[in-house]
């Protein structure tokens, strides 16, 4: 009760810690007039007197006010993005090696730029940490271009990088990666004989991006590295061809530990089967000298019981391929251990390769444990925010959102039936077609991705052909021409190569796009379709192709401009107008840093365009009185710009 009267009074705590960086926000704000009126040249130049003062014995935080403001302007100059002041409250958390919690959409990668710039000016590296190789190209060209304006150099770690381009990469001020990259560049690094032959040159300042993901979800995920041994092919597929004659009463599956076991039954089939073959030494499976037998057999069960292909992994060029649960992506070049990718590959009919031996092991949480200073941001870590003090010493902020929040988070749908759910989804589907709004269906594996597919298909849609380059032209034709498209993409590990295609297309008007949770964090989805990210950098990431209007009925949701509008305009969200109203399109000038994301907000698959199959994940009800007064403390930070467009998700399981 006490504690109540006192937030009320006061605030709370999360409150009070936003309101403590206003003071500095003001500050920054207060030089923005005196760098417009420096030269290109001139900004730049800033760089070099900041890295003076920091050699000089200068703190990071002294040089924090102009050092934001000089990247602020740089950020107008190159991408045409001006950071709001609750971004720069962004930065400042990050700077001080907490976690940002922002919301969906509010620029979080623009948001890491500031305190990546500050950070870099010591000249000890900085790494950017994203959730896939994808990410960590597009923000290394997309951020890059104000790191560069500014006279720093930046590095991006992918997979099948050589050593010397690791090492050029992570020698650069500012380094962008993946989680997985930068682990096993430290157990590789620990396993040369030389100091020079290494690739990493410390670990100082990580930002890690989507960090409930990475710190927490895969927490204990180990990375191993292993050596062959000797090659036991033919052993592998004999004891492949037993699995399939034992019934469901010869073994028990276990789906929540991921094991498989023999019944007694299975047991005695099973030495039969080995007696036959000469394999079983002994009178028993489990006698002493079996024991490589026993685990052979269990692997090979596994294989079979517990791993589903296009699920778990994924048949590649004559390839077993593991398929990452957490971001729906292929891992190529990683295996799983102790036989178990042998007994795949015997599974699915492929060459077996050598099994292999541990050499070193690490997890996500020792890594990240070992840097100087760390921080991360999501839109999901309050609920773990225990986690975080207790596992990392971090905490938690909750920054206000710049523009009331007007997404509408719907309840989830639950069906009877797969067959009844199906059908809704598809009427969904043809609903939003005829409205020209585009459709994001969030599926949990490539299977059910596909099977949605199908079924698409047989109601007389065609999936897009990616090799004809004008694919998406009938839906750029206007919202009739795209009504009657009856086209779609999918977006799974099997299509990964024109990831970058599908996503960019994905928000266009009556565009229809089946995904699989590689749809999941960090995606950018862009409201009116962005044609040029297929051709470079995202110069016109916020564009509409044209101007486009309908007529708003009640409860339309519509993703349409009102005539006239140019084609710099930025729309901000796919929203529900008001009856006889067509949507307000908001002003470049006012929303330069206002992204539309289809970012997860949650570990499950969320998708907050206009519609989609997603299930939610709720917010512990102790936040909400916290997240109310943030909203009321962001109206006061917000421009005067606003509209009365209300944007819209629909979640369905």
């Amino acid at each position: 009760m006490i504690g109540a009267i006192a937030r009320k009074l006061f605030g709370s705590s999360n409150e009070r810690r936003i309101k403590s960086y206003l003071p500095r926000v003001a500050q920054i704000n207060a030089l923005e007039k005196e760098l417009e009126a420096l030269s290109d040249e001139e900004l730049r130049a800033r760089t070099d007197a900041f890295k003076k003062q920091v050699a000089d014995g200068a703190a990071l935080d002294d040089v924090l006010v102009p050092a934001f403001a000089t990247c602020r302007e740089a950020a107008k100059r190159t991408l045409g993005q001006r950071h709001f002041d609750v971004q720069l409250m962004g930065g400042m958390i990050l700077h001080e090696g907490r976690i940002a919690e922002m919301k969906t959409g509010e620029g979080k990668t623009l948001v890491a730029t500031l305190a990546v710039y500050l950070n870099a000016l010591a000249g000890r590296g900085v790494h950017v940490v994203t959730v896939n190789d994808y990410l960590a190209k597009r923000d290394a060209e997309w951020m890059g271009q104000i790191y560069n304006f500014l006279g720093l150099r930046v590095g991006v770690i992918v997979h099948g990088l050589t050593d010397e381009q690791r090492k050029q990469a992570y020698d650069a001020d500012v380094t962008y990666g993946t989680n997985n990259e930068l682990g096993f560049d430290y157990l590789r690094d620990n396993m040369k004989e030389r100091l020079e032959h290494m690739v990493q040159r410390g670990h100082i300042f990580a930002i890690v991006d989507e960090v409930d993901s990475i710190l927490i979800d895969e927490a204990r995920t180990p990375l191993i590295i292993s050596g062959g041994l000797d090659d036991r092919s033919d052993f592998y597929n004999t004891i492949d061809t037993f699995i399939p004659r034992l019934e469901k009463s010869d073994y028990e599956v276990d789906e929540k530990q991921r094991t498989v076991t023999l019944t007694e039954a299975g047991m005695e089939k099973m030495e039969q089967m080995l007696r036959g073959d000469n394999l079983l030494k002994g009178d028993h499976l489990y006698d002493v000298e079996n024991v490589s037998t026993v685990h052979h057999v269990n692997q090979a069960l596994r294989a079979h019981k517990l791993f589903q292909r296009d699920k778990d992994y994924i048949v590649r060029n004559g390839e077993v391929v593991i398929i990452d649960e957490f971001t729906g992506r292929m891992m190529p070049g990683r295996r799983y251990s102790e036989g178990l990718h042998q007994a795949l590959e015997a599974k699915e009919h492929q060459p077996i390769q050598p099994e292999n031996q541990t050499l070193a092991s690490i997890t996500f949480q020792n890594y990240f444990r070992m840097y100087e200073k760390l921080a991360g941001m999501t839109g999901t870590a309050m609920t773990e925010a225990d986690e975080f003090i207790d596992i990392y010493n971090l905490e938690v902020i909750e920054v206000p959102t710049n523009m009331p929040m007007v997404r509408l988070d719907d309840d989830d749908e639950v069906y009877r039936t797969a067959a009844e759910k199906y059908r809704a989804i598809l009427a969904l589907i043809d609903q939003c077609k005829e409205r020209g709004q585009p459709v994001l269906v969030g599926t949990t594996s490539i299977e059910k991705s596909e099977q949605l597919a199908e079924m698409l298909r047989k109601r007389g849609w065609e999936q897009h052909d990616f090799s004809d380059p004008n694919a998406f032209s009938a839906l750029y034709s206007g919202d009739d021409g795209a009504s009657k498209a009856r086209v779609f993409a999918i977006l799974n590990a099997r299509y990964h190569e024109q990831e970058a295609y599908i996503i960019g297309q994905a928000g266009v008007p009556g565009a229809i796009t089946i995904a699989t949770n590689m749809a999941g964090r960090g995606t950018d989805i862009q409201l009116g379709g962005n044609a040029d990210a297929i051709r470079g950098p995202r110069r016109s990431a916020r564009r509409w192709r044209g101007s486009r209007k309908r007529r708003s009925r009640p409860g339309d949701f519509t993703c349409s401009a009102p005539s006239g509008t140019k084609a710099g305009a930025s729309i901000t969200s796919c929203a529900a107008a008001p009856a006889g109203k067509a949507i307000p399109a908001i002003p470049s000038s006012s929303s330069l840093s206002k992204t539309t994301s289809c970012a997860s907000s949650g570990r499950t698959s969320s998708i907050p365009c206009c519609s989609g199959l997603a299930s939610r994940r709720t917010r512990q009800s102790s936040t909400r009185g916290s997240t109310r007064r943030l909203r009321r403390l962001s109206r006061k930070l917000r421009p005067a710009t606003s509209t009365s467009a209300r944007a819209c998700s629909s979640t369905t399981t």
